[in-house]
């Protein structure tokens, strides 16, 4: 079973997927596989982002094999996997998070406008089937961990789409 773990930048896509690793899951990073596979084609200098032939990756992650397989990266639901569980976080806490890191501004603003409409949500939706989100905003690793356990083991009714909605964030911003 491949489960992409996707979400925005800053969602904890990363440190959940290295928690898992640490109990033993077999975790693929994405962007590390992109370059190992030459698959990054180019460089955006405008949003400063890597370019990946995303379906050069894709054709190296099918040849992954393994009973269970998380895939990390923001476009992992782009591959060809079974369950994609969207991260998800507050937009406002979000912007600390990416400010946090020393991103820029057009960089922060870009991310957290995507996370308050839904963006990487919906894009998952669009190409897989069994979608699911789990809300970071306050859950610690370990806790984000047993959610995303949860959703493989089948215990997935609390995390179906449209549990997370940012609409009343957004309202305060106007």
């Amino acid at each position: 079973m491949l489960v992409a773990m996707t979400g925005t930048p800053g969602t904890g896509k990363t440190a959940t997927c290295e928690r898992l690793a640490e109990e033993g899951y077999q975790v693929v990073n994405l962007n590390e596989l992109a370059f190992e596979a030459n698959t990054v084609v180019g460089v955006d200098p405008e949003r400063d982002v890597d370019i990946v032939d995303v379906d050069a990756l894709c054709e190296k992650v099918s040849g992954l094999e393994n009973d269970l397989i998380f895939l990390d990266g923001h476009f992992s639901h782009l591959m060809d996997v079974d369950i994609s569980i969207v991260l998800r976080c507050n937009p406002n806490e979000l912007k600390k998070r990416l400010e946090a890191k020393d991103w820029n501004e057009r960089k922060v603003r870009e991310n957290v406008e995507a996370e308050a409409v839904d963006a990487i949500t919906i894009e998952s939706l669009e190409s897989v089937e069994e979608t699911y989100e789990v809300d970071t905003t306050k859950r610690t690793i370990d806790q984000t961990v047993e959610a995303v356990l949860r959703i493989v083991q089948g215990q997935k009714e609390e995390y179906r789409i449209g549990q997370v909605d940012w609409s009343e964030v957004i309202l305060d911003w106007y």
